[in-house]
């Protein structure tokens, strides 16, 4: 069995996401499992280079994990031909930048979202990918999700009959950091730094919602910034100048409408951090990251509304789950895989950074609505 080694400088590697979902359980474990077995027999193996500003913190991942590899002079790396791929986790304000010194050094590229600041940006990084004839992708992890994956085959199969309307809850309480340390980073909270819950999420939204229901055609959004004061990793108060919260009603080419509730700042009540119910006119279900729920019509109880006397339904008690058909792997580690082979064999890649200029396209409708306090179309995108 021959190895076809991919050497893939990775960039942003030192922060959170980078390091956990990227470095060690999907590019490392990767490795650990033997490479990416493509259809010819040949394997795919990746060798990362870590590539960042801060030497400790490389030299220390380095070490660490046994990699020979890092430098902090990513022209450098982009320079040396063995290179073949250079992958982004950076904070957003930098990553377009990046991206085209990469696609200008010939390198096939690989890119957290969001994949620039504006729309204006992912475009000329899509353009500029194309006109180099690289193979390009986007992180689109939450597509590979279990309770995703089950309702997508729900989907499939017809089981909601016409689809109506699409509830999502995403979030959970993200502290101050003044008695207990914030979960996030503090640049997510700076608006210059390219923070916020739109810029941040709606990207998800768009590859996620569209995936399973359609084009969005048009949105009316309304984001906020609830908790105006935060603490960053020094414990230095600062002004929250991004939005912590947005709420918005999405509408679909085929005609359902989706309610979208995203924020930094709600204690959860739900089984999961992310739920999202699909109701349609035979039947519905809640799928979270893990989950998934479905109730038919034949099984749909007749509740009543009476405020005066206790509700004798157990709601919950009510809905079936559905249940695993497969191994899961985790989603970024699977559309890892799915990226090297593509890489390996020089094939386009279905999500790609014209796929990623799509999620910048309904965050800046978002922006705008809530901005102009009016419902916005959002058209074909044209690449």
């Amino acid at each position: 069995m021959s190895r076809k080694v991919i050497q893939v400088a990775m960039n942003g590697v030192t922060g959170r996401m980078g390091y956990r979902q990227h470095l060690v359980r999907s590019i490392l474990a990767i490795r650990d499992q033997g490479g990416v077995l493509l259809d010819d027999g040949t394997v795919a193996f990746p060798e990362p280079v870590l590539v960042g500003r801060d030497e400790r913190r490389l030299r220390g991942i380095a070490d660490r994990h046994g990699l020979a590899r890092w430098s902090t002079n990513l022209d450098d790396v982009l320079a040396d031909p063995e290179v073949a791929v250079y992958f982004d986790a950076q904070v957003t304000s930098v990553r377009e930048a990046s991206l085209l010194r990469a696609i200008a050094a010939g390198k096939h590229v690989y890119t957290e979202k969001p994949v620039a600041e504006s729309l204006a940006g992912a475009l000329r990084l899509a353009s500029a990918a194309n006109q180099a004839g690289i193979v390009h992708g986007v992180v689109q992890d939450k597509l590979f999700l279990p309770g995703i994956l089950k309702l997508r085959r729900l989907i499939q199969d017809g089981f909601f009959g016409r689809i109506l309307s699409v509830r999502v809850e995403f979030g959970y309480w993200v502290f101050e950091g003044d008695v207990v340390p914030a979960q996030r980073p503090s640049w997510n909270y700076r608006a210059e730094q390219g923070g916020g819950i739109v810029l941040d999420m709606f990207p998800h939204w768009q590859y996620l919602l569209e995936d399973l229901l359609g084009p969005v055609t048009a949105l009316y959004a309304r984001r906020t910034t609830h908790i105006p004061y935060r603490r960053d990793e020094s414990g230095i108060r600062y002004e929250a100048t991004a939005d912590d919260a947005v709420y918005a009603v999405l509408e679909f080419s085929q005609g359902a409408f989706a309610s979208v509730n995203a924020s930094w700042t709600v204690r959860v009540n739900r089984r999961e951090l992310l739920e999202i119910q699909v109701d349609g006119t035979n039947g519905s279900a809640v799928a979270g990251l893990r989950n998934c729920a479905a109730q038919h019509r034949a099984a749909t109880p007749v509740p009543v509304w009476n405020p005066d006397l206790p509700d004798a339904n157990d709601y919950l008690a009510q809905w079936a789950e559905v249940p695993d058909t497969d191994s899961y792997e985790n989603g970024f580690k699977a559309q890892w895989q799915l990226f090297l082979a593509h890489v390996a064999q020089g094939r386009p890649f279905r999500w790609d950074l014209v796929q990623g200029a799509r999620g910048l396209q309904l965050a800046e409708a978002a922006l705008q609505s809530s901005a102009e306090g009016r419902r916005v179309d959002v058209p074909a995108l044209k690449a």
